[in-house]
């Protein structure tokens, strides 16, 4: 069994509040469709649940394995399943790079276990139990091309509008995400009001790409810059409309309409 795994960006990101160790958002995922890994099953004689691919944690802190843990625990055929099988994950997406790769690999796993092992939970049932794993990882569950998220992630609303074609570049910086949260609080917090938040959501990608520059789009994105300064497209040479992805370090645009 054979599953891609999409990369997603952000449109707009703005920052609502915080929950425990999450913050809230309000913000647009779009899927990258020519962006994304692939998740194998493949038939193996090992012992245990056996992960491979080039990833850069531990097993144990991977997104797959504490899927694999949370389904096991609950339905004891997923580990039946997987005393003969192993997963193997042909990576693409950049890690730590803002594009939800982590995120998307869980929830592309938890969809393919619930298909094959006959699971019968619904999309709301699965997306349950991935937020206790990632506040992302719930937008991949449903598998919408473009929704607007919002609470700590949990909060997927479909938005229907054209698909458009996305390049991403993701320069050599990994970005630590605390560090910018942090710096975001310290230095750029910024009222968002509900009636900001309603106008995004109303709007297509596009128009909002159009409209906003990279930094009245990510709140993120100057927090970002005060700590990496080789945040700039143009020292990429990337176009000068470019957008910043989640928090960073990678950067997109839409190669269709520029």
């Amino acid at each position: 069994m054979t599953k891609k795994s999409y990369a997603k960006v952000n449109i707009f990101l703005k920052i609502t509040g915080k929950r425990g160790h999450y913050h809230e958002i309000a913000s647009r995922f779009v899927r990258v469709k020519n962006l994304y890994d692939t998740v194998i099953f493949e038939k193996y004689d090992g012992r245990g649940f056996e992960l491979e691919g080039d990833f850069g944690c531990k097993t144990e802190q991977n997104t797959i394995y504490k899927a694999y843990i949370k389904l096991k625990n609950l339905f004891p055929k997923v580990e039946d399943f997987f005393a003969s099988y192993k997963v193997v994950v042909d990576k693409k997406i950049p890690e730590f790079a803002g594009l939800g790769g982590g995120s998307s690999n869980c929830a592309t796993f938890m969809i393919m276990v619930n298909e094959v092992c006959n699971l019968g939970l619904s999309k709301d049932q699965l997306s349950k139990i991935a937020l206790e794993i990632g506040a992302d990882v719930p937008f991949f569950i449903y598998e919408y091309d473009s929704a607007n998220v919002t609470g700590i992630g949990e909060i997927v609303k479909k938005f229907e509008e054209e698909s458009l074609e996305i390049r991403v570049f993701t320069p050599k910086v990994q970005c630590d995400t605390s560090s910018i949260f942090k710096k975001y609080r310290e230095k750029y917090y910024l009222e968002n009001t509900q009636e900001k938040i309603s106008n995004l959501f109303s709007q297509k990608s596009i128009d909002i790409f159009n409209t906003l520059d990279i930094s009245e789009a990510n709140d993120l994105y100057l927090p970002a810059l005060d700590i990496y300064n080789k945040l700039v497209p143009s020292f990429y040479d990337l176009p000068q409309n470019s957008y910043f992805s989640g928090s960073g370090s990678s950067f997109f645009y839409f190669i269709n309409k520029l």
